[in-house]
């Protein structure tokens, strides 16, 4: 069984060139504590991988229940070079929703 990241949480994305930052708040304690579990650098890579994403490094901050995620490679060139229909990346933060994550997560 599965959850989505967007039943724990909203997101909002940024660019800088072709980097993206994706911030991902949750909702509530409960959601904060599975996304800080489940959510890892290495499965929002996995999920970004299609678009050339490189490596994906991740910062909590725990006082806004937040994880960002900085996205590197994953704008094809960024603003001023992309062909694609969103160069700045704003619809990313919809993928990052769509991330499946295991619904039963240890308490920690």
């Amino acid at each position: 069984m599965s959850i989505l990241v967007y039943d724990l949480a909203h997101a909002r994305a940024g660019d800088k060139g072709n980097t993206s930052s994706i911030a991902v708040i949750a909702y509530d304690d409960d959601g904060w504590r599975v996304l800080r579990q489940a959510l890892t650098a290495e499965r929002v890579e996995q999920a970004f991988a299609h678009l050339g994403a490189g490596k994906v490094r991740r910062y909590e901050v725990e006082s806004l229940k937040a994880l960002n995620f900085v996205i590197p490679n994953v704008l094809s060139g960024g603003v001023t070079r992309s062909l694609r229909l969103d160069p700045h990346g704003k619809s990313l933060s919809s993928l990052m929703l769509g991330i499946e994550l295991p619904a039963n997560q240890p308490q920690s």
